[in-house]
């Protein structure tokens, strides 16, 4: 089991959204953080030595010096696959319907975390090839009709290049296996919707 790279630091100051956090050495530029006790969502958008600078990306009242700041060691992204249409998101990709349930309130609770994809919803996936077809980086494995306007491809990850060993068709979660490539390495790449 491969173990996780934890850096955590501390809050030093905080001015408006910029908060400044000591001790985190081995941070890289544009790391999404977890900040303060309730986890607000920031970006590092400075290092000197193990100091950073991080833009929070929610509301910073009520943070206090001190309290806990830790990388996740990711930069910000987005997660692309079927269920992204049918959703309303703020600015960090946290669906606004998910946020009310939670929190049981029309406003967004700070430190609040939700999947931005349901990974509960099944999906009709249509495969586009078959076991012993060759693939790349960006071939269509399959679909899956989201609307009647949108078609998701599910394609094959950068990096993997190898021979089609499993396709599956039905109803899937967007995190089940779809599809299997073997590579040359003889390596078995899982594919899933996202």
């Amino acid at each position: 089991m491969a173990t996780e790279k934890v850096i955590k630091g501390t809050i030093e100051k905080i001015s408006g959204p910029l908060v400044v956090a000591k001790g985190m050495y081995g941070a890289s530029m544009y790391d999404v953080v977890r900040v303060g006790n309730i986890g607000l969502v920031g970006e590092i958008i400075e290092l000197k030595g193990d100091t950073a600078s991080i833009q929070a990306y929610e509301e910073t009242s009520g943070l206090m010096p001190g309290e806990p700041v830790v990388s996740t060691g990711e930069p910000l992204s987005k997660e692309l696959g079927p269920g992204i249409i049918e959703q309303f998101y703020d600015g960090v990709q946290r669906p606004l319907n998910l946020i009310e349930d939670v929190a049981k309130s029309h406003f967004i609770s700070r430190g609040i975390e939700v999947p931005s994809i349901d990974r509960e919803k099944k999906w009709e996936f249509i495969p586009r090839v078959k076991v012993g077809d060759t693939v790349q980086p960006g071939d269509v494995l399959g679909i899956v009709q989201e609307t009647v306007l949108v078609e998701h491809r599910i394609m094959v990850p950068y990096g993997v290049r190898g021979t089609v060993s499993e396709i599956k068709q039905g109803q899937f979660t967007v995190e089940e296996t779809v599809a299997v490539v073997k590579a040359k390495t003889g390596d078995e790449v899982n594919v899933s919707m996202f």
